[in-house]
């Protein structure tokens, strides 16, 4: 594995350019690995940080309020109610 390689030249005395050199990669990707070895001891790749969040079943499925709302998004009741003064909704510019 590279990054194994990367460290045992490394711990042997080379340089950030010369051990990039010999196994054509760049400096950063050398850079890097090296300071992920002295952070975490390892050059194994961890798990992410936090938790992951928990979606609601009915998320997870793909079922939602399908049936209650138009394509658009809106519910004709919540559009109904933003233009309840008589005046006509116009879908494509959401004005009423």
């Amino acid at each position: 594995m590279i990054r194994d390689r990367i460290m045992s030249r490394h711990r042997s005395g080379e340089g950030y350019q010369n051990i990039s050199a010999a196994l054509k990669v760049p400096k950063n990707t050398v850079a890097s690995n090296i300071l992920k070895c002295k952070t975490f001891g390892t050059t194994k790749t961890l798990p992410r940080a936090g938790h992951p969040a928990k979606l609601s079943q009915s998320v997870e499925k793909g079922h939602g309020q399908e049936g209650d709302q138009e394509p658009d998004g809106h519910s004709d009741k919540a559009l109904e109610f933003l233009c309840g003064d008589g005046r006509n909704f116009q879908k494509d510019y959401h004005l009423c």
